[in-house]
């Protein structure tokens, strides 16, 4: 049995009155893919957001990788960053650098020696199909391109957990299809991968555990169909 990469146990997130997150409870497997679906408002990306550390819960516990959500302190957060990826759907690229810059700033934070820092964003850069690009600007690169920089640099650091939020919204149905594909690449190297997504016809031709949520609260959870 793989070990647990990440466990929430009775997890609330309240804004104000209002619940976001209600009674939450699940875990991810080692080099497991799991899509978090529902519709607009039911908690996606709130969920994501606890799991990367860029909010705390209100009640319950979030552990991943071992580390507590709740009891991290802000010097530990970019450690805590370090092990887990997130690709957002607008790909916050920054376009005054180049694309081997942008996937080498997570390991330019850890102050990562040149020689290492050029063979690992070659690596992610070959990986995600864009190895002869890393001269190039974000601008100069289409939407799909841009994405996969963006997955680049996500796992870059070599992450145990990728977290990825609604990545293909912003995409055509081809390029949607590509990075679905890459994500189970990556995930087939033994990283654990969340997608929070709406998108149906992607979740049918790429299954997976598919854990839906419904006003903040687990509706269904299918993980049995696929120990």
């Amino acid at each position: 049995m793989s070990a647990s990469v990440v466990r929430l146990f009775q997890v609330g997130k309240r804004y104000s009155e209002r619940y976001a997150l209600k009674n939450v409870s699940f875990s991810l497997r080692e080099g497991e893919f799991v899509y978090i679906t529902g519709v607009s408002g039911a908690g996606k990306s709130t969920l994501l957001k606890l799991l990367f550390a860029m909010e705390r819960p209100s009640e319950g516990q979030v552990v991943v990788n071992s580390s507590d959500i709740s009891r991290l302190g802000k010097r530990a957060l970019p450690n805590f960053r370090q092990r887990v990826g997130f690709v957002f759907q607008d790909f916050k690229l920054l376009p005054d650098l180049s694309v081997f810059d942008n996937v080498a700033l997570p390991l330019d934070v850890r102050k990562t020696s040149a020689a290492d820092v050029e063979y690992r964003v070659n690596g992610v850069l070959n990986l995600v199909g864009l190895g002869d690009r890393g001269r190039d600007y974000p601008t100069s690169l289409s939407g799909g391109e841009q994405q996969r920089v963006a997955i680049a640099r996500s796992v870059v650091s070599r992450p145990s957990l990728l977290l990825a939020d609604e990545p293909t919204g912003n995409l055509d149905s081809r390029n949607a299809r590509e990075i679905m594909a890459l994500f189970r690449e990556i995930c087939s190297m033994g990283t654990t991968v969340c997608i929070a997504t709406h998108d149906e016809f992607l979740m049918n031709e790429f299954p997976a555990r598919k854990i839906e949520l419904e006003q903040g609260t687990i509706l269904s959870d299918n993980r049995a169909e696929f120990l």
